[in-house]
């Protein structure tokens, strides 16, 4: 997404002198993705970004191992039967939910700040499922809620600050997290049957400015995790301008793409990642041809897991399972999978659903998280049978 934002006092050439009112040199810094041949954004630092006087090594083994989905089968999960106690940060609180060698999909509940934070190895997408604050950032300040999604581009320092508590739905990618392509120019703009567009983006409007001595920011690296301790606060920029930043889109700001009969999953596509890709599911009208079935035909994922995050109304494919909001249900590539029983008939005639979901679909088999095996429900996968495995 090549969409352009200056924010702050920056000088009117790049690459050039830019004094404090004091008379010293504000601190350049070039954040840039893909080696100078993509999207980057200059900001202007009072002091040395570059600047640190401690590294320590973090351990990371707290997280466990990843497991298999073995037997293969259609799986569902409560976040809302995962617990925490007592302060929880949106950083260090994450319990791992699932993942793979592109994607790791976690999920927190949080009520204090988190440390500074920065993930070097990718971005991230952040779902507020409910719950409001800021997430601070080198760039700025962004205001969120329930129903935004926040987008973090790699190494961009932040932390995320409460003010109610916050259920987060959060993807650590190994790449890079944006709009589809087909939704974009050759220049980045935003074409016309894009399902949103730059007016629906919310970034930061103003600098952030901290002061501080031996501030310490936990890394996220390809290695592990690094805790730096930095000679000045990070929130040091006094201006910035590019198309690399963070930015926000409510989940309500999505314009659903409906037909005469039933569209597929991609018309709900909304970001792209390295091997997966995110879909947002709106209450909408459904489909209108006389003979019309609104709810999903049965189909198999040959190529893909599809995860679903049911966050909001009543999902009418899934009446009769035991799913409900903070559910995800996943069906894994290998298994076809469609509606429950007698949920077909009872939508016949239906003109709008009342529904809102958060679909990731990834292109290579997710593993079961600590999280997942936590909060399962081992009933699901036999709901289309009404029976289980010793029911004969």
């Amino acid at each position: 997404m090549a969409y352009y934002r200056q924010v702050g006092e920056i000088p009117r050439k790049r690459h050039t002198q830019f004094r404090t009112p004091e008379g010293g040199l504000y601190a350049e810094e070039l954040m840039g993705v893909e080696g100078f041949s993509a999207d980057s954004a200059l900001l202007y630092h009072r002091h040395l970004p570059t600047a640190i006087v401690n590294a320590e090594t973090v351990d990371t083994a707290s997280a466990g191992p990843l497991t298999p989905n073995l037997p293969l089968k259609p799986r569902a999960f409560k976040t809302q039967d995962l617990t925490w106690s007592g302060e929880v940060d949106a950083v260090t609180g994450r319990r791992r939910l699932f993942g793979n060698a592109d994607v790791t999909i976690g999920f927190v509940a949080a009520n204090a700040p988190s440390p500074l934070y920065r993930n070097a190895a990718g971005d991230e997408l952040l779902y507020v499922q409910s719950g409001d604050g800021v997430v601070e950032t080198i760039y700025g300040a962004l205001t969120v809620g329930e129903g935004d999604y926040v987008v973090l581009p790699t190494s961009c320092t932040y932390r995320v600050v409460p003010a109610n508590p916050m259920n987060i739905l959060v993807l650590e990618a190994t790449g890079h997290i944006g709009p589809p392509k087909r939704y974009l120019s050759a220049k980045g703009q935003f074409l016309e049957h894009s399902p949103y567009c730059e007016r629906d983006i919310r970034g930061p409007v103003e600098p952030l400015l901290v002061d501080g001595e031996d501030v310490e920011v936990l890394v996220r690296h390809r290695a592990g995790l690094t805790r730096f301790t930095y000679a000045n606060h990070p929130f040091d920029v006094v201006g910035w301008d590019g198309c690399l930043y963070p930015w926000v889109f409510h989940i309500r700001d999505f314009e659903p793409i409906t037909g005469r009969v039933h569209q597929p999953p991609p018309v709900h596509q909304t970001f792209e990642g390295p091997n997966f890709v995110v879909c947002s599911f709106m209450p909408r009208k459904v489909d209108y041809h006389p003979l019309a079935v609104p709810v999903p035909y049965n189909h198999a994922n040959v190529d893909s897991d599809e995860l679903m995050f049911y966050v909001g109304g009543n999902y009418e494919a899934r009446k009769g399972s035991g799913i409900g909001i903070g559910s995800l249900s996943l069906h894994p590539s290998g298994c076809t999978h469609g509606p429950q029983p007698g949920a077909v008939e009872a939508s016949l005639g239906a003109e709008f659903f009342d529904e809102t979901a958060v679909m990731v679909d990834t292109f290579r088999p997710l593993e079961l998280g600590e999280a997942a095996l936590a909060s399962e429900d081992p009933g699901y996968a036999w709901t289309w049978a009404r029976r289980g495995p010793d029911q004969g």
